[in-house]
Parts: structure tokens; C-alpha cells; sequence
């Protein structure tokens, strides 16, 4: 969690505001229609393939058409840093999309499992959802807020400060949202936060070409908890507790849904600015499984378990061993993917004196004057001639 808040809120900083703005509508359709159209594969393949119940089915659906956000945030953001898709805001799309779409995948598991183990009010559970949604948006929003006048311009260590609430503030909302069981909302909270609080800041930064400090020290800290979020997501795959009549059929399962994730998501840009290679881009951010996975794949069989259900904890058991499964698979496919891929299809956008000198040369006026090109090429053709650098005149030896 600590890991995933740091990582949450280098993301709003390094948003985009004009491209979330041009982008919005593009953005709700990447969050929730490749989401959508693989739960649905996902939970009629699981009912044909490993013949569970239609509950028990969509279930297992939900828990693997989630795009795990401790992957595909970072891999974004190293594309972003080096300018990779700025030119389309492509960073900042699927960022915000990754978000919506953990929110749709733990507010479909809830429903589903109050469903199977006929616990709790299903209409409020379903209800709830865009509710939190709306509250954690809502929440880091005006926390964000208050940090534009917390603290005082004339405060020293001004950024210190910032860094220590924004980071405070960050933790609050990922803690503050599993204590009061609204889990879903706190990612997005996190996210709204230091968006809304960067939006002012980079008023002070505009046109210094300097990054603000703030971004810095939040980098400081993911280098610290990038090595241990992986590490604790491999150490959440228990080798021995997968179970080998199932392996063949949960990868099947599993290929099926992305399959048609990724094809979902590249019809999703079609009406888009996007171009060919960033539609084709854009369906390979998507593959990346793991932190939503580690986190709910077990809670069927445990809540199995824990009510003695004993016809149920073979479905749970498959339920964990497919989550696995997915974790296993995807997340280090995709990072790699994503990293290798995105240089090929996206958009390189240079900052400004960042040409290389082959390029300066290229471009040089004086390179590709006519003049230059004759007295170049006359001194060629008659050896004759000798060129004098300083004054530009040719004469003969």
C-alpha cells in the first residue's frame, strides 16, 4: 500500500491537464469497454471450460480483467520522462484509465461475491461503486486544494513541507478508504490529490524548463519501493498452492479475455486522434496483471474457509489458483512489452535544446547553403582549388 500510494502520486503529478481534458471521453471508454467485453468472455469461458457455476464464473471474472496499476503507472511514466506519446497525451490516457478501471473490477467482485456466499445488500453494493468513485474524486480534489495555500509562499522548506503533506496526504486516502470499506475509492482519491495540488505548483516552474521538487523527491521514493512492491507481489504467488487440473485451463481462460481486452481496446481508438501505431500501442498497456490480483484472489477461498463452506473451498481454491496464474504471466510479459514496444509506436517529443549534434548540423543553414554546396563541390572536382575557412574565398595553389 505504501509502495502503491508513492507510485499513485508521481502519476497525478506527471498528468497531463490538457490532454485529460481533450482526452476525458476517450478516457472513460478505454477504462470500461475492454474492461467490460473481457469480463464477459472471461466469465462464459470459465463456465464452459472449468464448469463452475455462473456466479462463481463471473467472479473469477472480475478478479482477472482488473490492469494492475503498480505496473502499468511506472511503465508509463519511464515512457512519459523520455517523451515518449506527450505529443497525444497517450501517458496520461491510459493512467487515468488503469484507475477507473480497478475501481469497475473491485466494485464487479464485491457484488459477485456477496452473490455467492448471499452476504449483504446487493442493491447498495452495486450502488456503491459510482459512489465511490464520485467520493474519491470529490475528497482528493479538495485536499489537493488546500495545498495550494498549505503552506505559506513565505514558508522556508516550502517544499519539504509540500512533499511531506502531499505524501501524508496521499497515505490518508489509500488507508483511510480500506478502514472505512471503501477501498475502491482511495486509488483515485490519491491520484486527485496530486493532480489538483501539481496544477497550481506548476504555475510557479512554467517556463524555468526546471521540474518541481516535489516530483524529485516523490522519484527518491519509488526507487526505494519499486523493488519492494515487485517483491512483495512475487512473494504472493505460492507455488504449491496451485493446483495442475486447472493450470492448463485457467491459461486458457485467461488468453481468451485478454484477447479480446486487446482487441476491444484498439477499436476503442479508432475514433480518436490517435494515430495507427498508438491505437496498436494502446491494447499492449492493457495486458499487465498483478496487485488487484495478489490483493482479492484469495478472499473466495479464505471467506470460504473462514464459514466452513466445504463444497465451496474447491472453488476458491481455482478461483486463487487462476489469479496466480495471471500474476505469474502478465505482469512481467507486459512490463517488458510496454517498454520495448512504446519507443517503436509512440511519438518521441524533444525538449527544446535537446537536439543532438547530427541534427544541429543537418539543419544548419550554413550546411546546406547553395554556396557552400558549389565551393564544396568545385573544390572536389579541381584539386587545384584550395578553400580558405576564414574568409570563405577559394583560390588557386
Amino acid at each position: 500500500s505504501l509502495a502503491l500510494t508513492v507510485i499513485l502520486i508521481k502519476a497525478g503529478l506527471g498528468l497531463d491537464p490538457v490532454a485529460l481534458k481533450r482526452l476525458s471521453l476517450m478516457v472513460l471508454r478505454l477504462a470500461f469497454l475492454p474492461s467490460l467485453a473481457e469480463v464477459v468472455v472471461d466469465g462464459v469461458a470459465a463456465k464452459l471450460i472449468l464448469d463452475i457455476s455462473w456466479t462463481w464464473a463471473f467472479l473469477l471474472a472480475f478478479v482477472l480483467s482488473v490492469v494492475s496499476p503498480a505496473v502499468v503507472v511506472p511503465s508509463m511514466l519511464g515512457l512519459s520522462e523520455r517523451g515518449y506519446g506527450l505529443n497525444k497525451g497517450v501517458p496520461t490516457l491510459v493512467i487515468a484509465s488503469v484507475s477507473l478501471d480497478a475501481v469497475l473490477a473491485i466494485t464487479g467482485f464485491g457484488v459477485m461475491l456477496s452473490v455467492c456466499f448471499s452476504e449483504g445488500d446487493i442493491a447498495w453494493i452495486i450502488c456503491k461503486g459510482p459512489l465511490e468513485v464520485l467520493a474519491g474524486i470529490a475528497f482528493g480534489s479538495a485536499c489537493g486544494v488546500i495545498l495550494w495555500y498549505i503552506p505559506q509562499k513565505s514558508s522556508k522548506n516550502r517544499s519539504l513541507f509540500r512533499s511531506v503533506l502531499l505524501v501524508g496526504g496521499g497515505l490518508l486516502t489509500i488507508f483511510g478508504s480500506s478502514a472505512i470499506d471503501w477501498a475502491g475509492s482511495g486509488p483515485l482519491a490519491c491520484l486527485s490529490l496530486a493532480f489538483v495540488a501539481a496544477y497550481k505548483w506548476k504555475d510557479e516552474y512554467r517556463g524555468t524548463g526546471k521540474k518541481m521538487p516535489e516530483e524529485e523527491v516523490t522519484g527518491v521514493l519509488w526507487m526505494v519501493f519499486q523493488p519492494l512492491l515487485f517483491g512483495l507481489i512475487g512473494s504472493a504467488v505460492e507455488l504449491d498452492s496451485l493446483d495442475g487440473g486447472t493450470v492448463g485451463k485457467g491459461i486458457g481462460v485467461l488468453f481468451m479475455g485478454l484477447i479480446v481486452r486487446m482487441g476491444v481496446a484498439s477499436l476503442v481508438g479508432l475514433k480518436s486522434e490517435l494515430n495507427l501505431k498508438e491505437r496498436l500501442f494502446l491494447p499492449l498497456a492493457w495486458i499487465p496483471k498483478a496487485t488487484v490480483q495478489a490483493a482479492i484472489g484469495a478472499v473466495a477461498y479464505d471467506t470460504a474457509v473462514e464459514k466452513n463452506e466445504t463444497e465451496l473451498i474447491p472453488l476458491g481454491k481455482k478461483v486463487l489458483t487462476i489469479a496466480f496464474l495471471a500474476i505469474l504471466i502478465t505482469a512481467p510479459i507486459g512490463s517488458v512489452i510496454i517498454a520495448m514496444v512504446g519507443p517503436r509506436l509512440l511519438h518521441r517529443t524533444q525538449e527544446e535544446g535537446s537536439q543532438d549534434e547530427n541534427s544541429i548540423e543537418k539543419n544548419s543553414p550554413e550546411k546546406n547553403s547553395p554556396e557552400k554546396i558549389s565551393l564544396e563541390k568545385e573544390g572536389h572536382d579541381n584539386p587545384a582549388l584550395e578553400h580558405d575557412a576564414e574568409t570563405g574565398t577559394v583560390s588557386k595553389l
